[in-house]
């Protein structure tokens, strides 16, 4: 039974206090001198760059670990383990290592960790979550200690912005380290220690090969509760706060002289996931209709208060190349779903639930506890789906079992989101494409699939911008995703914090500077 009322707002009242209590028993010791700490709203589930699941884990492993290259915050590839790379055709790249790179053991980094890396996250062994980012890798290997060749099965566009990856140590992996726990990287922070649920705990690394970072060190401590991480803000607890937060206390925030508030445009969106394989979801109609009553316009401005964008389709303006906005995926329309619910042969039973040969229709939508936003989200849209004659049930849970059962194709249709879209390629190809291995509603559409191809195929960007607009002109009209908005990315530091640098991905590595 799902609370209401002032019984409501008792128990979200008593929640932030607990939360608080909890975080305030984590804080009870004071941090080094020269440690940051930073808020985030959901515990990583693994510090093993190949296995990276969610945002807490990718900006942990950013500091932890180093990639051929990084992306700066215009999404530029920039050196890092690799000084300097070479194209010398469309299928091959050849990347020369810096020769002062060590592993946090000591050892150096050789192009034997960078061929183990790819390799192991191209084995279906692993199971890596975005191993489909790296499959048109056909073969890669070290010319020398400091040199490594790709070869490519095809040219493929997006191939720099994917190598950011973290290089493991092949040593330590051979020899049993569990990287997900107890991560060993060469990047510019050393692993601590982690305590689930609480923290994960940084140092400066000495011997980075950039220099010794200027701050000791760095914690990330889970405070799961919008509203308290920015009251531990406001408690001098925290010194960095970033998206997900609720809009009032974004409001707030920003008129305390405190903080220094960034606003920027994301790489992220707030979406709904279909899953295909639903007996009742399969039909291309039933996924429209049940758009067509998704008020993206009151949940965008009033729920999320307008710190977010309503959204148009699959292509996100923050990759301005490839946006489009004539493409439009359906709007709000009650009638208009009706309608197709009509053409379907569903029918408005006795108590107004609609009904198909004896079977009524039911839905059941799902989301986090962690959001309040998207809570109050699927609450909303319930309501105005069950006006339209839909029997929606509603799930709420926390992160890591809503996270699996999406994971595992067990949900109906879900409200979630993503980020680090630093390409169209990293929304599209893995996860709508027929073969791709986050495609966890199960479409499947063979012109899709080719236009993806396309997408990472194609040697110029105009093509490859024609390329996924075809692919969301598509997108738009069957509606496997229904992407509600493109996110907004707020940031809220400590003005006493020096040196901060935020990026749209959330990432920390501006805190590496020495």
């Amino acid at each position: 039974m799902r609370a209401t009322g002032q019984w409501k707002a008792f128990i979200g009242a008593a929640a932030i206090a607990l939360s608080l209590a909890a975080f305030g028993a984590a804080a009870s010791a004071q941090p080094a001198a020269g440690v940051v700490r930073v808020g985030t709203d959901v515990d990583a589930q693994s510090l093993d760059p190949r296995l990276q699941r969610e945002t807490t884990g990718y900006r942990v492993i950013n500091l932890v670990y180093s990639g051929l290259v990084q992306l700066d915050a215009q999404l530029n590839p920039v050196a890092d383990l690799a000084e300097r790379w070479e194209n010398p055709d469309p299928r091959t790249w050849i990347f020369h290592l810096r020769r002062n790179a060590k592993f946090h053991d000591g050892r150096p980094v050789t192009a034997a960790d960078v061929v183990f890396t790819y390799r192991t996250i191209l084995d279906p062994a692993l199971n890596a979550r975005f191993r489909s980012l790296y499959t048109p890798i056909d073969a890669i290997e070290a010319s020398d200690d400091f040199t490594v060749r790709i070869r490519l099965k095809e040219p493929y566009a997006p191939l720099l912005s994917y190598l950011d990856l973290g290089i493991v140590p092949k040593h330590l992996v051979d020899g049993g380290r569990d990287l997900n726990t107890q991560p060993v990287g060469s990047g510019p922070f050393r692993f601590v220690r982690w305590d689930r649920g609480s923290r994960i705990v940084l140092e400066a690394n000495p011997d980075y090969f950039g220099g010794r970072p200027r701050v000791n060190g760095i914690e990330f401590v889970v405070v799961a509760d919008n509203t308290a991480r920015a009251q531990a803000l406001e408690a001098g607890d925290l010194q960095i706060i970033q998206s997900p937060l609720s809009p009032r206390d974004i409001q707030r925030l920003d008129r305390n002289q405190r903080f220094v508030h960034a606003a920027l445009p994301g790489l992220g969106v707030t979406y709904l996931n279909f899953n295909a394989r639903n007996e009742n979801l399969a039909d291309p109609r039933m996924r429209r209709a049940l758009a067509m009553l998704v008020d993206q316009n009151t949940i965008v401005n009033q729920i999320y208060e307008g710190t977010d964008q309503v959204a148009g389709s699959v292509l996100i303006p923050s990759l301005a190349w490839a946006f489009d906005a004539s493409v439009r995926q359906p709007g709000f329309d009650v009638n208009a779903a009706k309608a197709l619910f009509t053409e379907m042969g569903w029918r408005p039973g006795a108590d107004g639930i609609l009904a198909r040969n004896g079977r009524r229709l039911q839905v059941t939508l799902s989301t986090h506890s962690e959001d309040p936003s998207r809570v109050q989200s699927v609450e909303f849209i319930q309501n105005v789906m069950r006006q339209a004659g839909v029997d929606v049930r509603v799930q709420v849970t926390d992160w890591p079992p809503f996270n699996t059962g999406v994971q595992q194709g067990r949900h109906e249709v879900a409200l979630l989101g993503w980020l680090l879209l630093v390409d169209p390629d990293r929304l599209l190809y893995a996860q709508l494409h027929s073969q791709g291995s986050l495609n966890w509603g199960g479409y499947n559409n063979p012109q899709v699939d080719q236009a993806l191809e396309r997408g990472r195929s194609a040697l110029n960007q105009a093509d490859r911008a024609a390329a996924y607009r075809d692919a969301a002109r598509i997108l738009a009209q069957e509606v496997p995703y229904y992407i509600i908005s493109y996110q907004g990315f707020h940031v809220f530091t400590a003005r006493t914090l020096e040196g901060f640098r935020p990026d749209p991905r959330g990432y920390l590595r501006s805190l590496a500077a020495n």
